[in-house]
């Protein structure tokens, strides 16, 4: 009998559900990467999670760049995304991004999120921001 590989948690940062939004996916190759990595965890191929304060990034973007109905829908496609794991941001989490922002200059909310991951025991992030390669605890892989 085979044994079936277990797959590993993935956090996900926000920059991979705006990329999708922002940018036509036919244009940028960056955004067509993205879409693909959210398919792959909405299908279960990749096994996805994400902190709560990724909803209010994701909307807060699109509220801006395209206003408050966009904002709206694209808030509720993330909410229903299937297989994605949201994890929650406590004070614990708020600690731990507060000595990441301290020893490695992380911006605080990039600070939030890779704190959610590293409380959550997730080694790896799925993120085009650079800033969290400051981290040596936290792998980066560009989608």
């Amino acid at each position: 009998m085979k044994k079936r590989r277990r797959k590993r948690l993935l956090y996900v940062d926000s920059s991979v559900f705006i990329y999708p939004v922002v940018y036509d996916p036919l244009a940028l190759p960056e955004a067509a990467r993205a879409k693909e990595k959210l398919s792959e965890i909405a299908s279960g191929v990749l096994k996805g999670c994400t902190a709560t304060l990724t909803w209010g990034e994701l909307t807060w973007v699109v509220r801006r760049l395209f206003g408050p109905e966009k904002a709206a829908s694209q808030g509720a496609s993330f909410l229903t995304l299937p297989q994605l794991r949201l994890l929650k941001v406590d004070r614990e989490v708020v600690l731990r991004a507060q000595t990441l922002l301290e020893e490695y200059g992380l911006k605080p909310r990039d600070a939030i999120l890779a704190a959610a991951a590293l409380e959550n025991g997730i080694g790896k992030i799925l993120s085009f921001d650079e800033d969290f390669d400051a981290v040596p605890d936290l792998a980066r892989i560009t989608p």
